[in-house]
């Protein structure tokens, strides 16, 4: 496993990659700052994003977990920078309930760069799963422009 730290407005992000393929995102410092071109290149993907140079991440990544993780990870991946979907819109496209997209998003390894910050409730804004909870999802939605359901 290698690690990288990336600072952003969202706060400090450790990048994990393993075996060629990014595993994990998270809050926090590593202080590592391990040799991977996989982590160059994400790195370098997140500060863009940041910068607001970026709408869509490109990188070989793997979610661990059940097929229908990676079939809810899957589809929030689809949905494009600046847009939000609900539960119940993955929930009918994959015909489960979406109470379990819900409880899938929660469990995302990957946020940001698999973006579950673009999922909402029925009604509205939702938790988040990142640190700042729903203070960081408000962050990202108005950084990408999708914040104009909050006025």
């Amino acid at each position: 496993m290698q690690h990288r730290d990336v600072h952003t407005q969202f706060g400090p992000l450790i990048v994990t990659e393993e075996d060629g393929a990014i595993t994990r995102l998270t809050w926090g410092t590593s202080e590592r700052s391990d040799p991977s071109d996989v982590l160059d290149a994400a790195c370098l993907q997140l500060e863009e994003y940041n910068a607001g140079t970026r709408t869509a991440f490109d990188l070989p990544l793997f979610v661990r977990g059940s097929q229908f993780q990676r079939d809810v990870c899957r589809a929030m991946q689809a949905i494009p920078f600046g847009d939000t979907v609900t539960y119940g819109d993955i929930a009918r496209a994959l015909c489960v309930p979406a109470q379990a997209v819900g409880q899938a998003c929660g469990n995302n390894p990957i946020p940001i760069i698999i973006p579950c910050h673009r999922v909402m409730g029925a009604k509205g804004l939702t938790g988040f799963s990142g640190a700042g909870g729903v203070e960081t999802k408000v962050a990202l939605l108005k950084h990408e422009g999708a914040g104009g359901f909050l006025i």
